[in-house]
């Protein structure tokens, strides 16, 4: 799986671009179905990432990345669960986590946030 580029509304993976959230879970792409953390938007002005999704867990590292503008909310559950689980989770602004996820992929799982 190759991340070829990210702009704000887009990510473009193994020649395909995605205008919408997307999980990367073992090297398969899929969107992310955000439809579980709606109920939370108002307290945090927008979608956030909450433990209720399904969060692809089954890694050592899980990179999230927040946007463009590093605003995507990750609320504390998702930390705690990560904990919990023994993954190291990074959240970082969504460019900086296309990067990191150009680097060594191995045992490492992603969402990716691709607007604000």
């Amino acid at each position: 799986m190759q991340i070829d580029s990210f702009s704000f509304g887009s990510v473009r993976i193994d020649g395909h671009t995605y205008r919408h959230d997307v999980v990367i879970d073992r090297g398969q792409v899929r969107e992310r179905r955000k439809g579980a953390s709606k109920r939370h938007r108002e307290s945090y002005g927008h979608t956030p990432l909450s433990a209720e999704e399904e969060i692809p867990w089954s890694c050592r590292r899980l990179v999230i990345g927040t946007g463009a503008a590093g605003a995507l909310p990750v609320m504390e559950a998702v930390r705690a669960e990560a904990r919990r689980r023994r993954v190291d989770l990074v959240t970082v602004p969504t460019e900086q986590a296309v990067d990191l996820l150009a680097g060594n992929r191995k045992d490492t799982n992603a969402i990716l946030h691709v607007t604000c």
